[in-house]
């Protein structure tokens, strides 16, 4: 999978990134130096800076000083002077990361819209669980009145808080875009260039963005995500992906993909949380199952769509814990 190839490419694809922000880091802090009364506090974060260039010359940077293993990629992203991995840090260090995560798992379940919305002639719910504390799964409703109903499901690279400010980046951009009133085209367009613009490189989303008109037309945009699934008279057909990864690169174009909902009719959309859940054996749970799942719902309304899925992936990994974040959404005509 592609996701699966940039991941594993993280680490080096960070390494210069890096280096340069930790050179700006520490020219600034040497200007503030020159220019402010000296301060221990400032001298301690200059020679951190000085020790994370220096791991960077031996080649030992990104490794844990107390087991050697590399520590987690998106926690050198959120922090690159980070020098211990989650297994080794103080208690002190322990206890502000928990307070952290609670703290951005409470703003997070704040950004999530309401689960089950009827708007616009439209009916739509969500499932949405974290694996840990807070989730890289980017999941959003929005009303935009006369110009019918906007929604968006997606994943972003990484886990933890990193992924979680990135989620909440999303959020933010096309809530603002959306306001602006542009083309779905356009609108995605704009949002993988800001993203691409205000992250590292090694961050990107796959995502689904479903503009969704009053006569039950839907405009659709698969950058790089799972296919989305339309469900019609016990028959599924597949909505593949048009596009790559948002902030893959800042000038992308992304195509569009319609298709016309009637009464009865459903779209299901989920993240590969649902797709590569594993059972106790650890056989995935997989795309094919989840359409057959699909094809014999006898059920249109999205809330019951997705307790249909959960029960029977429930029954599937039995016992088995989910290692992944899990979002699952169903979008239907109102009646």
């Amino acid at each position: 999978m592609l996701v699966e190839t940039l991941e594993q490419n993280m680490a080096t694809t960070l390494d210069p990134i890096f280096r340069e922000q930790l050179l700006h880091r520490r020219n600034t802090l040497q200007k503030a130096l020159t220019s402010l009364p000296p301060g221990a506090e400032l001298v301690e974060l200059l020679q951190q800076v000085d020790q994370a260039l220096k791991r960077m010359d031996c080649g030992t940077y990104g490794l844990c000083e107390v087991c050697h293993d590399s520590i987690e990629p998106e926690r050198l992203a959120a922090d690159p002077l980070t020098c211990f991995c989650l297994d080794h840090l103080s208690p002190a260090d322990q206890r502000a990361l928990e307070h952290d995560l609670r703290l951005a798992r409470q703003i997070q379940s704040g950004l999530l819209p309401k689960p089950d919305l009827s708007v616009s002639g439209w009916r739509i719910s969500y499932q949405y669980q974290p694996a840990g504390l807070v989730s890289g799964d980017y999941c959003d409703v929005v009303d935009a009145g006369a110009r019918g109903l906007y929604f968006m499901l997606g994943d972003v690279s990484g886990k933890g808080i990193a992924a979680a400010m990135l989620m909440a980046n999303l959020h933010a951009l096309f809530r603002a875009l959306i306001s602006a009133g542009l083309p779905l085209s356009e609108l995605v367009r704009q949002a993988s260039r800001a993203f691409c613009e205000t992250t590292l490189a090694a961050h990107y989303a796959t995502l689904v963005c479903g503009h969704a008109f009053p006569s039950g037309e839907v405009e659709l945009c698969n950058a790089g995500h799972l296919p989305s699934l339309h469900l019609h008279a016990g028959q599924v057909a597949e909505l593949p992906s048009t596009g790559l990864p948002l902030g893959m690169f800042c000038n992308q174009e992304f195509a569009l993909g319609r298709v016309h909902l009637r009464s009865g009719d459903a779209l299901l959309l989920y993240t590969d949380g649902l797709t590569e859940a594993e059972d106790a054996s650890g056989s995935p749970y997989g795309a094919e199952r989840l359409s057959r799942l699909a094809a014999g719902a006898c059920v249109s309304e999205p809330g019951q769509l997705l307790a249909l899925c959960r029960k029977d992936l429930d029954a599937f990994c039995a016992r088995a814990t989910l290692r992944d974040d899990l979002t699952l959404m169903a979008v239907s005509r109102a009646s």
